[in-house]
């Protein structure tokens, strides 16, 4: 599975439980204010690590990577690129 805006959407559908729907977001869209909390955002990053085969480093284990559908691609795309 490509690592695109569109796959970690629907990642985020799934485990993110927001409380808009995460179509009408913009990749840049503020994902706590969506509603994201630190348990989905957990649950979310366990469904990335599987999905992606990567595993979230210490350093990139921070709000801001968890704060947008774009920081979340470009932080995957690390991960998946170290592996």
């Amino acid at each position: 599975m490509s690592i695109d805006a569109d796959a970690i959407r629907e990642l985020i559908a799934v485990h993110g439980k927001l409380l808009v729907d995460v179509a009408q977001l913009e990749d840049s869209s503020n994902l706590f204010e969506a509603g994201l909390t630190s348990l989905n955002t957990v649950n979310l990053m366990l469904a990335i690590e599987d999905q992606y085969d990567v595993v979230f480093t210490d350093d990139s284990l921070t709000p801001e990577t968890f704060s947008s559908v774009e920081a979340l691609v470009g932080v995957v795309r690390g991960l998946s690129d170290a592996a």
